[in-house]
């Protein structure tokens, strides 16, 4: 487990504005203290994750919100790159995507993620799936060192 006065930072990888929006409505209703940046291309993930230009100084994340269904690249692509490199492939990666295809859940965790979620379209039960994420993954899981 982690230890519960750590901050976890959380890089959501999302181009709707309003998935957006309620994902950080859900942070906030739910109380978690955990830091959550926000991406909106595939390109602009990986240059976050890798620290490279105007991300230079951001945090690394310990844990990735990804959408699947993203400009300039896609998810699949994201995830590929991220777990191909040496140094970012420990940062666990939850997809979280509208879509319910199969061919998607099983390309998703034959890129190693670590877990695939479908977004649910009422609000509260947005709320409750970013709860239980937020939950296994801060109360539940240990998380590598940064």
């Amino acid at each position: 487990m982690n230890d519960p006065t750590t901050i976890i930072e959380v890089l959501l990888v999302e181009d709707d504005p309003g998935d957006v929006l309620m994902t950080q409505e859900a942070f906030e209703h739910n109380k978690v203290a955990n830091r959550l940046s926000v991406v909106n291309d595939g390109v602009s993930a990986l240059e976050y994750l890798r620290k490279e230009g105007q991300y230079a100084d951001v945090p690394t994340p310990d844990l990735v919100l990804l959408d699947l269904n993203l400009p300039r690249m896609d998810g699949r692509e994201v995830l590929a790159a991220l777990k191909a490199d040496e140094e970012l492939r420990k940062i666990p990666v939850v997809v979280l995507t509208t879509s319910e295809a199969e061919e998607d859940v099983v390309r998703s965790y034959s890129l190693y993620a670590n877990a695939f979620v479908t977004k649910p379209v009422d609000f509260d039960r947005f709320i409750d799936v970013v709860r239980q994420i937020d939950d296994f993954f801060v109360s539940v899981v240990r998380l590598p060192s940064r």
